[in-house]
């Protein structure tokens, strides 16, 4: 059974844990877990109950009505009319909720849904990416086993490498060249796939060198091959250097190369050389694959 804090349901809610105590001790609902140590806790099924709460009362119902609800009014009034018109934060909600459940079927029925409705580029953009936020926190804090990390990013990367793949091929005479890595020991390669399915679409010829790439392997492919760009994508950096002594180390490397830097280890930048873009949020990266 997985345990999550107080802390956890704030982040995962978005709702101060002093507002979940209040709510708690007013309406009994929410109510954690106790060990015989008094020890507060809550478990899966708390979570999924706070996670429709959050729901409704995020999108402008009032507490005082969400608590008269019943287990099953409360989960009837995700499923109907609000989920319609809040389509994003309930798809969020389910997806969450079906990866904690290790619930492939109702995971590839949402996201086929969200597909459908939105096209890959909407559906990563307003579903899966605030998706992998909020789920991320359970995945840092080891709040959510391999098997279940693995099941959801299987899962996406599957979606991503398919929607690549449908594009048309890009000759050698497209507007950019760019090879799109992430460093050594970064292993987050969901952002990269999208990064490339953008690139990709907007006429860019992409060599894709994937997760965990080490500037030799690039080198070795500058020697008989051409591009003009390096883009890397930067999120845990685990590989033990700073984004600063990174960028200065790729920089004298290739130092005719224009090189992009995007994730949000760009905020730990403080030194920029002359041939380095950063990108600081998906609508910059958005915006550099059109232009």
């Amino acid at each position: 059974m997985n345990e999550f804090t107080i802390k956890d349901i704030e982040n995962l809610s978005g709702i101060k844990a002093h507002t979940w105590r209040i709510w708690e001790q007013r309406y009994g609902i929410g109510v954690a877990q106790r060990r015989e140590s008094k020890h507060r806790f809550f478990d899966t099924e708390n979570l999924k109950q706070i996670l429709r709460i959050s729901y409704l009362y995020n999108n402008g119902f009032k507490i005082s009505k969400i608590a008269a609800l019943r287990p099953d009014e409360l989960n009837e009034m995700t499923l109907t009319k609000l989920a319609k018109e809040n389509e994003n934060d309930f798809y969020v909600k389910e997806l969450i909720e079906s990866s904690i459940d290790l619930n492939e079927e109702r995971f590839e029925e949402t996201f086929n849904e969200v597909l459908e409705k939105m096209g890959i580029e909407s559906a990563i953009l307003n579903v899966i990416n605030p998706f992998q936020e909020r789920i991320g926190v359970l995945w840092l804090t080891d709040h959510i086993i391999p098997a279940q990390e693995h099941f959801t990013s299987n899962i996406i990367r599957q979606k991503l490498t398919k929607a690549i793949d449908d594009l048309p091929l890009v000759k050698t005479t497209a507007k950019k060249e760019i090879v799109l890595f992430t460093p050594e020991r970064e292993r987050h390669e969901i952002p990269l796939q999208f990064i490339h399915y953008l690139l990709k679409k907007n006429k860019n010829r992409v060599i894709y060198f994937g997760s965990n790439a080490s500037l030799k392997s690039i080198e070795i492919y500058q020697e008989n091959h051409s591009f003009t760009y390096l883009h890397f994508h930067l999120i845990t950096n685990l590989a033990g250097i700073s984004p600063d002594e990174y960028l200065q180390k790729i920089s004298y490397a290739f130092p005719g190369k224009q090189i992009i830097m995007s994730g949000v280890q760009v905020y730990q930048v403080t030194k920029i050389p002359g041939n380095v873009r950063l990108l600081k949020s998906m609508k910059e990266v958005v915006e550099f694959t059109y232009e």
